[in-house]
């Protein structure tokens, strides 16, 4: 596994796991249709993504002509 996979893996972790934490302590009701269900998918996707290397805004931002880095990044 590479550096970027695991920053994906630890994100997509730590998204979910504070949406989990907030609505487990009472402070949000994920069990209503909210905008906080859009992070719950960006966090699921970043999970993921980390390890199956599949991610779908990679594959629109290279259909778009916007190339790959070279270099280090965070995510």
């Amino acid at each position: 596994m590479t550096v970027n996979q695991f920053v994906r893996i630890v994100a997509g972790f730590f998204i979910m796991a504070s949406l989990a934490l907030a609505h487990f302590s009472g402070q949000l009701d994920m069990s209503r249709l909210s905008w906080l269900w859009f992070t719950a998918f960006v966090g699921a996707n970043l999970f993921q993504s980390g390890f199956t290397k599949f991610c779908p805004l990679d594959t629109i931002l290279k259909k778009l002509g916007v190339p790959e880095s070279t270099g280090n990044s965070c995510a």
